[in-house]
């Protein structure tokens, strides 16, 4: 099977550049969709437990390790605190729930899945938002790395100001901050500032997957006069001249047949920056 190239990140491990993002993929086909997914290449699976999916992804990773198809260590697992966890005495429970349903003893990355705190066991509402306490919650996630049961820590959908907080305090840099980020919003002051701090960009496209686009301005996009020169100039799919500049893409994939053949579009020379 082709595997796509992979990135260097400030803990010194290598994160495969091409992930197979598990949001709204329903329980009963994650399991197929993975196996589908390593046994054509990707070594990088991104999961989080309010995708409400992580025990059937935990029963996919057993049985690929299992039949012999790949090693703990030929893979790339990241999963994400949820923000109802963001209290210290949490992070241990929340990160420990996580590893019992994939099955395994650690994650390579795990993620504070947004800069939002809520009242645990609620859902995200006017009503139920705390005041976040990032410090306090980072040095839970700090505590982690040093324990092995993460390998890396990060998180997502961080701002210039939020990073900038946050490497102030840190005894431990975040490895990684994964955002949305395509050609209609390009972050750039986000990137370059991560990248001179030392911080990847992991790139969420959740909303963008072959055979569709979720939102209307990524269907505008997909469909716009500049992908459609750029596909025909590179004899790819749009997508490939999308993400020529992107860090890391996360392939929201509900269907075996086009896992392949994105996997082939995004390696190579189109994710090499």
């Amino acid at each position: 099977a082709k595997m796509a190239g992979s990135f260097v990140l400030n803990t010194g491990a290598r994160m495969p550049s091409v992930g197979l993002g598990t949001w709204q993929i329903d329980p009963d086909v994650v399991g197929d969709a993975i196996y589908a997914a390593v046994k054509a290449g990707y070594r990088h699976i991104d999961c989080a437990p309010v995708y409400r999916n992580e025990k059937q992804v935990g029963f996919a990773l057993k049985k690929l390790f299992e039949d012999g198809v790949v090693k703990r260590e030929d893979l790339f697992i990241t999963s994400k605190l949820w923000s109802g966890d963001h209290a210290p005495e949490d992070v241990p429970e929340a990160i420990g729930t996580t590893l019992k349903d994939l099955q395994l003893d650690f994650l390579d990355l795990f993620l504070i899945h947004a800069p939002i705190r809520i009242k645990k066991g609620t859902t995200p509402s006017h009503e139920n938002i705390l005041p976040p306490d990032i410090p306090a919650t980072w040095e839970a996630m700090e505590k982690l790395y040093d324990s092995g049961k993460a390998r890396a820590v990060g998180v997502s959908s961080f701002s210039c100001k939020k990073i900038e907080d946050l490497l102030a305090i840190a005894r431990v840099p975040p490895a990684v901050n994964q955002v949305e980020c395509h050609l209609i919003w390009q972050q750039d002051k986000l990137q370059k500032l991560c990248h001179s701090r030392g911080v990847h960009i992991s790139v969420r496209l959740d909303h963008l997957y072959l055979g569709s686009a979720g939102l209307s301005s990524l269907a505008i996009l997909l469909s716009s006069l500049l992908l459609r020169s750029c596909r025909r100039r590179l004899l790819k799919l749009p997508y490939a001249g999308v993400f020529k500049w992107v860090r890391v893409y996360f392939q929201k994939a509900p269907m075996k047949q086009g896992l392949r053949r994105t996997l082939t579009y995004l390696s190579g020379p189109f994710l090499k920056i």
